[in-house]
């Protein structure tokens, strides 16, 4: 679950229980990652309200290893703590893009395999396989959670078909739209239509999907984050850009709305867990990743979080046969034109951004 920043690729905020008060308990009974982890701990760094409680009692009493952790809300808050070493994490769960960022700057640990067998067996192979955008030899990270980012729609509200971006652009709609508030989620929705990759650096493509945006801008009733689901929820707009994850908790709670994937594709985002080079108690990393990845353990994870679980073995325990077959949180990736975000340096960051301050400033 991720709460996202102006550049944040990072995902949702509110799990499918809501449980904040139950994780407030957990985290202050484990403490703070500033404290020096000792034998006998691992320390967990990790987005919030993205794990369930229970799955970190169960491992401390089944393992005897406390579990020391802490929460940050975006990649990019993240990875300056963990790049100064100020605090000695065990385990991080990164996105997609930021795991490159944290290979290309040799902050990660090459993972033994041979000690997380339930990674191995459980983790269906075309995760491993989109993981390869941002981790080309599957060496530094092991799926977590993942999705796709997607159009949702209200039923009642839209009389057109859904199946392309361009939707999001039709005048008809006007103050009825609702914009993900980031710059690579909103020029991946440009990007897309203009028939470009969303990783694209080239200063015309992304030139002409800054000037996309700026044309939408008249229609949009509001740049959001969380926003879109309540708002989407409660019937206040027609249609938003949102998050798999987010999509099935909305159709839950409210029927007539539906969820689809663009026909000129989108953003398949996974998050992973991942070791740094300085983690002080590797042997209990591989073993808090492995019960992590056992199906038991990733299906009270799923059904926590709502987001998509990359555990194949986990997916077969899911007793709702609608969930466990739903196009929604297991699409097959290999039916669209999906792309992982990759990192693009810091001069791809800062043109990204310059022309994003222009669309919001225009």
């Amino acid at each position: 679950m991720k709460n996202k920043t102006v550049f944040s690729c990072g995902k949702k905020a509110g799990g499918l229980l809501m449980a904040s008060a139950l994780l407030a308990i957990s985290l202050t009974a484990c403490g703070s990652a500033d404290n020096t982890a000792a034998n006998g701990e691992v320390v967990v760094y990790n987005w919030g309200e993205y794990i369930d409680p229970e799955t970190i009692d169960m491992f401390e009493e089944e393992t005897g290893i406390k579990v020391v952790y802490d929460e940050f809300e975006t990649n990019e808050i993240m990875y300056p703590k963990v790049e100064a070493g100020a605090s000695a994490y065990d385990v991080i769960c990164p996105s997609d893009y930021m795991i490159r960022k944290m290979i290309d700057n040799d902050l990660l640990a090459e993972i033994n395999f041979d000690n997380i067998p339930n990674a191995k067996e459980n983790i269906g192979s075309q995760y491993w396989e989109q993981a390869r955008g941002f981790d080309p030899e599957n060496k530094y990270s092991v799926p977590y959670c993942w999705g796709t980012v997607g159009i949702l729609y209200n039923k009642t509200m839209v009389d057109d078909t859904v199946d392309s971006w361009s939707i999001l652009w039709n005048e008809k709609y006007a103050d009825n739209i609702l914009m993900q508030d980031s710059v690579r989620d909103a020029f991946m929705v440009a990007l897309r239509l203009n028939g470009n990759s969303m990783n694209s650096t080239d200063p015309d493509e992304l030139s002409a999907a800054r000037d996309l945006l700026i044309a939408q801008k008249p229609l949009v009733q509001a740049y959001v984050i969380d926003q879109v689901r309540d708002k989407m929820i409660g019937g206040e707009a027609a249609l938003g850009v949102i998050y798999s994850g987010e999509a099935i908790y909305t159709q839950r709670e409210n029927p007539d709305l539906e969820y689809v994937i663009p026909k000129e594709g989108t953003n398949v985002w996974i998050d992973s867990w991942v070791i740094p080079k300085n983690a002080p108690n590797m042997e209990n990393a591989e073993k808090f990743i492995d019960f992590m990845c056992r199906p038991d353990i990733a299906l009270l994870n799923f059904e926590y979080i709502t987001y998509s679980t990359p555990n194949d073995a986990a997916r077969e325990l899911i007793e709702d046969e609608e969930i466990r077959n739903s196009s929604i949180a297991f699409p097959d990736l290999s039916q669209y034109d999906l792309e992982t975000f990759s990192y693009l340096g810091e001069e791809g960051d800062a043109l990204y951004n310059s022309m994003w301050k222009e669309v919001k400033s225009n």
